[in-house]
């Protein structure tokens, strides 16, 4: 697939079948390819036990296929019926405060539950077996949104006994598990892994390793509950594609993981609706309150698409205000447009628009649609019909392989999150700021997680590789590619232990760099960084003490350890002792980008410029036109230089 297909999501359970014909042909005189159904339709298709009504969804399967259009079909196990859980109320998930969560709403399972593992199994096998093989279900999206409303972590007693049993297949004796846990600390030791509980509801912080074991426990179950469905769909649905839709911002289990199950990585983009939760500034939030961060969709993109090893859709992409942000600011005019085009520009093969028809009962009546509930069209539709006639206009094309890829490790994420040190440490935001600091330059991405193969890449960026084994150690080394290596990399081994030679651990020959000691500093601090042409830079929260013998390229000015290094350069790795933020991290970026022999773009801060194959775009998020970046003759395909405000520009060079 090489030219941008089009989807919608649809719910004809919620609509009279009378409308179901006239949706169906209006689907395809808007130009639309796919229709994804049937995620939440458990309680309606198997009322009681053992007793399905297909009827209605065979039918709305082929009023859909007759008209023209491909069924994307899911397994319907994020909504278990009630009478399922009246039957086993064991499988409702429990909070971190102990209390049981319940049902009304949707998520409302444990991913411990191998009673529910069972009935997941059982009910995607009823769909799979009834529609694996219609000719109009061309593809499948298991269960959905796996994190949503914090539903990885459940501390129910299956989730005990399942990490009990867990534990004791890792460690194999009691013993082993105190020895690597480090359980004489407080004197916490276990003679039975019988006694182990869940890391929730204690006194003081839970034992570290505890804790990060429970959250590997918590993915591989997750893991286990897509690759049970999987296995069901492979068997019974032949030839299909499998997907399931990510969360953009969830980093709660190991997306390369549960990746590596499926066909294509799908996600669901809200551009506006993450914005308030982001760490841009309250000027930058304003700035881009009816477009999104610039960044922020383009991420997501980028490390679905990676995962998916080139195959990325977007399964649902806001269409206007959402209904389940603090607060639901409209797009601007235009916008729905371009985040449609910006994920074609980052590899998305196909784009899902949530929903066909705005609802008008239950949970979200506020949530915009393509059509408004009295079938009248709302922005997203016009802005639809602008894109089926871009789509003509450009050749098909493919996104290639980047010069600069990005390491991203779920368990140092969790790590950090486990054992902060610093309250206020960005964590998961390094990514997205870094990223966002090499996008602004014309930079293109791709993301690699620490199984994955290193080469043929200029530069490898570890914005926060808390947890660095030896093998990946060595992968990096091999690679060939220049190295920037953020502050806590490789702090902590495998079993959350200092290491024996200090931070970095086993990146140290690599970085030449020893870390004696870390602090994290208040804004009061008032402390800076000074490179050697004599550029200073305000600086708060991490730091690291170093010792080194490699090239320093910036020092602390600080009331303790003054001058200590804060950029080190080796001869393959610059290693950062803190975390840069705004102006330091931009001057760092171009500094490394050159050092590793990459060209950059200093474009505006609004614009970003992204290459697909022969095609090139710009998109431009602020509220005044910009020109195109610098470059020779070119050919435009849709749009005009200077870029239109909230607009974007598509052209071939020449």
């Amino acid at each position: 697939m090489s030219k941008l297909e089009l989807g919608v999501c649809y719910y004809p359970e919620q609509w009279d079948s009378s409308r179901w014909g006239d949706d169906a042909a209006r689907m395809v005189e808007m130009g639309l390819d796919w229709v994804r159904i049937a995620e939440f339709t458990w309680g309606l298709i198997e009322p009681s036990r053992g007793q399905f009504q297909w009827e209605w969804l065979d039918e709305i399967i082929d009023v859909l296929g007759q008209a023209g259009l491909k069924v994307m079909m899911s397994t319907p196990t994020a909504a278990p019926p009630k009478w399922l859980i009246d039957e086993y109320p064991d499988i409702l998930p429990v909070g971190p405060d102990g209390r049981v969560r319940g049902f009304g709403s949707r998520r409302h399972y444990c991913f411990s539950s191998d009673i529910y593992l069972a009935e997941a199994q059982r009910i995607a096998k009823e769909y799979a077996c009834r529609y694996g093989k219609n000719p109009f279900v061309c593809a499948w999206q298991i269960d959905n949104e796996y994190n949503d409303h914090d539903s990885v972590l459940s501390f129910s007693n299956a989730a005990r006994t399942g990490f009990q049993r867990w534990l004791e297949t890792k460690y194999g004796t009691i013993n082993a598990l105190n020895e690597t846990w480090g359980t004489v600390f407080w004197g916490s030791t276990y003679s039975a892994f019988a006694q182990i509980e869940l890391p929730n509801g204690l006194v003081a912080t839970p034992n570290p390793t505890h804790a990060l074991d429970f959250a590997r426990y918590s993915s591989d179950r997750v893991r286990l509950f897509n690759k049970t469905q999987v296995d069901v769909l492979r068997e019974h649905a032949p030839g299909r594609d499998i997907t399931h839709n990510f969360m953009a911002g969830s980093f709660e289990f190991d997306h390369h993981a549960v990746a590596t199950d499926l066909d294509i990585v799908g996600f669901d983009s809200y551009p506006l609706g993450n914005l308030m939760g982001s760490t841009l500034s309250d000027e930058e939030k304003r700035r881009y309150l009816r477009t999104g961060a610039p960044d922020y969709q383009g991420f997501h993109c980028d490390l679905y698409r990676s995962q998916g090893r080139g195959r990325m859709w977007i399964l649902e992409q806001q269409p206007g205000p959402v209904d389940w942000a603090a607060k639901n600011p409209s797009p601007a005019e235009g916008m729905v447009r371009l985040w449609t085009w910006a994920a074609f520009a980052h590899g998305a093969q196909a784009v899902m628009f949530f929903r066909w028809r705005q609802a008008n009962f239950a949970q979200e009546q506020y949530h915009t649609a393509l059509l408004r509930s009295d079938d009248s069209p709302d922005q997203a539709a016009i802005e639809l019909a602008q894109i089926v006639k871009d789509r003509a206009t450009l050749p098909p094309t493919t996104r290639k392989k980047a010069s600069v890829a990005m390491l991203l490790d779920y368990t140092s994420i969790w790590a950090a999150d486990i054992l902060p040190h610093d309250n206020d440490f960005p964590n998961t935001h390094i990514f997205r700021e870094w990223y966002a600091a090499l996008r602004v330059l014309g930079v293109e991405i791709d993301f690699v997680g620490p199984e994955d193969e290193l080469h043929g890449y200029a530069l490898i960026i570890l914005p926060q590789s808390m947890i660095v084994t030896t093998d990946l150690s060595a992968k990096l080394e091999g690679s060939g590619a220049k190295l920037l290596i953020g502050a806590r990399s490789g702090s902590k081994t495998s079993q959350m232990r200092t290491p024996s030679n200090l931070a970095p651990g086993v990146l140290t020959d690599l970085t030449s760099v020893r870390v004696v000691r870390v602090e994290s500093l208040p804004d009061i601090a008032e402390e800076s960084v000074r490179l050697l042409d004599g550029q200073k830079f305000d600086f708060t929260g991490w730091r690291e003490i170093v010792e080194t013998e490699a090239n320093v390229l910036a020092r602390f000015k600080s009331a303790y350890c003054d001058a200590s290094p804060a950029i080190i350069r080796s001869d393959c790795a610059t290693y950062l002792a803190m975390v840069p933020r705004g102006a330091l991290l931009h001057v760092i970026m171009c500094n490394v980008l050159e050092w590793a022999g990459l060209d950059l773009l200093d474009c505006d801060p609004d614009m970003r410029v992204a290459r697909r194959g022969t095609l090139h775009f710009a998109f431009n998020f602020g509220d005044m036109s910009k020109p195109l970046p610098a470059g020779g003759p070119r050919r435009i395909l849709i749009g005009s230089d200077p870029v239109n405000a909230r607009d974007f520009t598509v052209w071939k060079e020449n």
